[in-house]
């Protein structure tokens, strides 16, 4: 077993223990080269092992292992538009969702700038439009959003992050969570959200995807 999908197959079970991966709901996975490690279909992330997990080309077609989850577009996708991706998380977290059903806060982001964490850890979070789950659709309507990001939401379904690594991804994914979480506590209470100046300041400093 590599390292990477060591640290893809902790993430899971981690994402598990803080109650972000309901039931079989949810995949994830690793770039290696040319190839996709993505969890099988149906698969539980807090039960994965090495045997877990499909490989496929970047272009989704399935080379080896299990039938890949039928999510697997979306890996695909975020793979191919950031080169820097080594693993791509995909949940459907309680409060990630919960957003993905509300009208995004502006037309480059679903979730508005209420910490500087949410900045400085995930960036902007543009929706995806909704597909009936599993569509290869998702996957090119992701790819297709302009500008550079590295989590959206996917209507009415969830999220999808991308990260350097697996450890990474499960950051930007927690911190998106939180992220929505916040974003739900204080729907309708007129919340004021960071500068423009302010935000600025932190994609300067962090360099996260923003504009």
């Amino acid at each position: 077993m590599t390292a990477a999908l060591d640290e893809v197959i902790s993430a899971g079970r981690s994402l598990v223990s803080l109650g972000m991966s309901p039931g079989s709901s949810g995949n994830v996975s690793i770039r290696e080269g040319d190839r996709v490690l993505v969890s099988a279909t149906g698969t539980d992330l807090g039960r994965l092992s090495a045997d877990s997990f499909a490989v496929l080309d970047l272009d989704g077609l399935q080379v080896a292992g299990p039938r890949a989850s039928k999510e697997a577009p979306l890996h695909t996708a975020f793979y191919r538009r950031r080169d820097d991706a080594g693993a791509v998380i995909h949940l459907h977290s309680a409060y990630a969702t919960a957003v993905s059903v509300l009208a995004p806060w502006s037309d480059r982001t679903a979730v508005p700038p209420l910490t500087p964490y949410a900045v400085m850890r995930v960036g902007r979070v543009p929706m995806v439009p909704y597909r009936m789950p599993g569509s290869p659709e998702l996957g090119e309507l992701l790819e297709g959003i302009p500008g550079d990001f590295r989590a959206a939401l996917l209507a009415h379904h969830g999220m999808v992050v991308a990260g350097r690594d697996a450890a990474h991804a499960q950051e930007v994914a927690v911190e998106l969570e939180e992220a929505c979480r916040l974003t739900v506590l204080t729907r309708g209470l007129d919340p004021v959200t960071l500068a423009d100046d302010h935000v600025a300041e932190l994609v300067a400093a962090y360099g996260v995807p923003w504009e």
